[in-house]
This record gives C-alpha cells, sequence and structure tokens, in this order.
C-alpha cells in the first residue's frame, strides 16, 4: 500500500511537531504519577471516568500526530517557470471586478485556517483556482456566486 502523503508547509510541520512533543510530555507525566489514589475505590467515581476519557483523548491525539509526521512531506516552490500556475503553498492575490483584491496562501486541509489567510486546496475558492495561471478569470458558484481574476501568484517562505 503506497503511503498517504500529507503536504505540509515547514511553519505547519514544525507546528504539529511542537504539539505532539508537548503531548509526549504530558503522557509522560501522567503515566510517572500513575493512577491518583482517589480512583482505586471500587464504586464509579466521576473523576476517574473524566481521568480515562482525557488519556483516551491524548492517546487518540498522540497516535494522529504521529500519523501526521510519518506521512508529511514539505511543500515545495515550484520550478521558476511554473511560479505563475497556482499551486500548494502558494500566496495568491485575486481581485473583484471591482478592483477589491484578496490574498491568501494556498495549504492542505490540515493547516487551513481563513481567519490567518489560509485555504485548503479542497475548499471552493481554492478547487476553483488550482493549476490556474495568472491572469486567468475565475467564476466561483459555490457559496456564493463571484468572479476573480488572478493577479498574482508568489511563492515565499518555502
Amino acid at each position: 500500500m503506497e503511503k498517504e502523503k500529507i503536504f505540509l508547509t515547514k511553519e505547519g510541520l514544525e507546528r504539529f511537531k511542537k504539539e505532539w512533543r508537548e503531548l509526549i510530555k504530558i503522557k509522560k507525566a501522567k503515566s510517572k504519577g500513575g493512577v491518583p489514589e482517589v480512583f482505586h475505590s471500587q464504586e464509579v467515581n466521576p473523576d476517574y471516568l473524566a481521568f480515562q476519557e482525557d488519556m483516551s483523548f491524548l492517546e487518540d491525539r498522540i497516535a494522529e500526530l504521529k500519523f501526521i509526521l510519518k506521512n508529511a512531506k514539505l511543500i515545495k516552490a515550484p520550478p521558476k517557470e511554473k511560479q505563475h500556475i497556482v499551486d500548494l503553498g502558494a500566496t495568491v492575490v485575486l481581485e473583484e471586478p471591482e478592483g477589491k483584491t484578496t490574498e491568501f496562501m494556498i495549504v492542505s486541509t490540515l493547516e487551513a485556517n481563513p481567519s490567518e489567510g489560509k485555504i485548503s486546496f479542497e475548499s471552493p475558492v481554492g478547487k476553483a483556482i488550482f493549476n490556474r495561471k495568472v491572469g486567468e478569470v475565475i467564476y466561483i458558484n459555490s457559496p456564493t456566486k463571484a468572479t476573480y481574476k488572478i493577479k498574482k501568484v508568489i511563492y515565499r517562505n518555502l
């Protein structure tokens, strides 16, 4: 089976590594302390159930991060002659018919955060502009109708 590639920016990869390291420290600290004495009674203890739930969540997130890090592939800028085409890692400047411009970076779903100016290549806008070139006019029908012209494609910090 071919391993699944998860495309990440350097910043995204570092963020996931940091979270993984922090969760491993928490797991070790909790396991060194063992199960608190208060949880050793035979009766149903809501604190113990909450502790078990927290540990389960921690284990699940560590496993998820391990999978992400194992399958991570850094996004790299394309060759100079293809840097006018929208691809992962591109910062794209779009212009609306009224002249207003919008700028955002195309990333994977794991890193998408519109409030930080990062949209997924799988989002409606991301799909519409992916592999398109500077100067092309794009029509988007979801969730609202919009028309944009690709003004710039910039590859920075890759």
